[in-house]
């Protein structure tokens, strides 16, 4: 259980919670884990979602899939990052989204409906936890907002470098969690444009790159 903790308390659901209430917490929500393989979906569009996931090692991609079958990356996640939790607090109980592990991953598994429903006991813990959460929530929703700006952008130079912007923070060199195809899918461009837009970028003076770590010039 020690190795879990230590694994997830960068997280903010478990913000300002130590083991002895990590432990209780895991308890009240039917913890469990499970292993996945590349490419190996976890939750399928559709699906019936029952439970909240946290990556422990590995990582997962969450996507979205339009009627012509053009894929659209909503977003990556590495340890300690969390996926279902919006459906757990709204109450939909069908995925519409799709997450996949995007190489060989832990995630551990936390009852849906258990997360959003105090105990019987009333524990403290789970009452930080539901806390957490409303935090939690707060932290996506900014983010969804960010992502909402980066593809109002008019160009693909305005999009990558509203995309830069975003991932870099206060750094000039940071890497980026995707690849030319994902971070493609992730800005809704098609992939040729949008390396060739990175070539002239590179060729203006904006930046340097190097796969997927970039630096701001």
């Amino acid at each position: 259980m020690r190795r879990i903790f230590e694994c997830v308390k960068g997280n903010p659901l478990f913000q300002n919670v130590d083991i002895g209430g990590f432990e209780r917490m895991m308890n009240c929500l039917a913890a469990k884990t499970a292993h996945y393989q590349k490419d190996d979906v976890i939750i399928l569009s559709g699906d019936t979602v029952n439970f909240v996931g946290l990556v422990l090692s590995g990582g997962v991609q969450v996507i979205k899939e339009d009627k012509d079958g053009r894929i659209s990356i909503l977003t990556a996640l590495d340890a300690p990052g969390i996926f279902g939790e919006v459906f757990a607090c709204a109450g939909i109980e069908q995925s519409p989204v799709t997450v996949m592990a995007k190489e060989n991953s832990e995630i551990l598994m936390l009852g849906y409906k258990r997360i959003i429903t105090s105990c019987s006991c009333a524990c403290p813990f789970h009452t930080k936890l539901i806390e957490n959460m409303l935090g939690l929530l707060a932290r996506k929703n900014l983010m969804l907002n960010r992502k909402n700006e980066i593809l109002s952008k008019r160009t693909t130079r305005e999009k990558l470098l509203a995309f830069f912007d975003a991932q870099r923070g206060m750094a000039k060199k940071f890497t980026i969690p995707y690849n030319r195809e994902e971070l493609a899918h992730y800005l809704c461009v098609d992939r040729s444009a949008m390396s060739n837009e990175l070539c002239k970028m590179r060729d203006d003076g904006l930046i340097k790159f190097q796969r997927s770590s970039f630096e701001i010039l």
